[in-house]
């Protein structure tokens, strides 16, 4: 059996193209219609000349990405994207052919029409073994070893499998490494988070992050909060504005539209200019497209937009919520930069 990982671009700037249009596309968008190659040979002669400046171990890497996406998926095949605009992994069946159109961008021409089967798991619903190997910096690879595809068929019923050894299968030989270290050291900060800061513990940190900004907060003891866990404003003594009311979920199902809806309410209630929901799962499609309309007034912060705050206000957090998250600064070579 075969499981295949496709990227939605290096920021995910093609993931919502993907979610709501039901496809999957790459980039490549100076090359031709893939059909048009008999073979992976005319097809690396044509990259060659479109890309000229590129390594002959660049070149395999690409052109293998570009022969399976357009020849080797076939309709049925299981397809994960990793989302990195939402810290969720959306999980599908590849339901049409190779087709090579303008209608969804210029940056993306290379499509296959897939059918979702979930949109919005968070990340922590999969072993580690398996999120290491949906880290891969390439646009389009496989994973065939250790039961992969049963092991994320079994997510997709509610079930969680024992986790295995890692493996990525990238669809060429490369001579770079295939390992996102960024996605691997932020996944151990996530189990970190979870393990350190369970229920409503995770409001404390975000409170932390808000003070480290400058605001003057109070957060709601533990139990019924009204809607409310943390109110904020500026100050002097948090009296200046904008004042906001902060929502914190930390549950790691998706926040679905009541819950902002709430929020909302409560932003009235509390005379507040501002609201933010903080969901450690993620959110709901429909969360996403109702909060553009309020995009003045509301912001939301998924596991990813908390763990980046949490990062450019680290020095400036409490010493003590410090020791509870000790983090240190490197510097790693940008691996995808280097496979683009």
């Amino acid at each position: 059996m075969t499981l295949w990982v496709v990227k939605g671009g290096r920021l995910g700037e093609r993931e919502d193209r993907f979610l709501d249009n039901g496809l999957i596309g790459i980039g490549w968008d100076d090359m031709p219609d893939l059909t048009t190659f008999a073979d992976r040979e005319s097809l690396k002669a044509k990259y060659r000349e479109v890309y000229p400046q590129d390594s002959e171990g660049r070149t395999a890497v690409q052109v293998g990405q570009l022969w399976a996406f357009a020849h080797s998926l076939q309709d049925g095949n299981l397809v994960v994207v990793p989302l990195k605009t939402r810290s969720q992994i959306a999980v599908g069946k590849i339901s049409g052919p190779y087709l090579h159109t303008d209608e969804f961008g210029a940056d993306m021409r290379h499509v296959r029409k897939v059918t979702w089967l979930a949109r919005d798991l968070p990340r922590t619903r999969f072993d580690k073994d398996l999120l290491f190997s949906f880290g891969s910096f390439l646009g389009v690879s496989t994973v065939t070893r250790h039961d992969a595809e049963a092991r994320v068929q079994a997510v997709l019923a509610g079930k969680q499998a024992a986790p295995l050894p890692p493996t990525i299968e990238p669809v060429a030989e490369s001579a770079v490494d295939g390992r996102d270290l960024a996605r691997e050291a932020k996944d151990e900060i996530v189990d970190l988070v979870r393990a350190r800061f369970k229920g409503h513990d995770l409001a404390r940190l975000v409170d932390g992050v808000l003070r480290a900004k400058g605001y003057v907060t109070h957060v709601s003891p533990p139990g019924a909060d009204g809607g409310v866990d943390i109110v904020a404003g500026t100050p002097p003594l948090g009296f200046g504005e904008p004042r906001i009311v902060v929502q914190v979920k930390s549950s790691d199902s998706p926040a679905d539209v009541t819950v902002l809806r709430t929020l909302k309410g409560t932003m009235a209630d509390f005379r507040a200019e501002n609201g933010l929901l903080v969901s450690w799962g993620g959110f709901k499609d429909s969360v996403i497209r109702e909060a553009r309309n309020d995009f003045f007034k509301l912001r939301l912060w998924n596991q990813e937009d908390l763990l980046d705050a949490v990062f450019s206000e680290y020095e400036r957090l409490d010493e003590e919520l410090r020791a509870e998250l000790p983090l240190k600064r490197i510097w790693v070579v940008a691996r995808e930069a280097l496979a683009e």
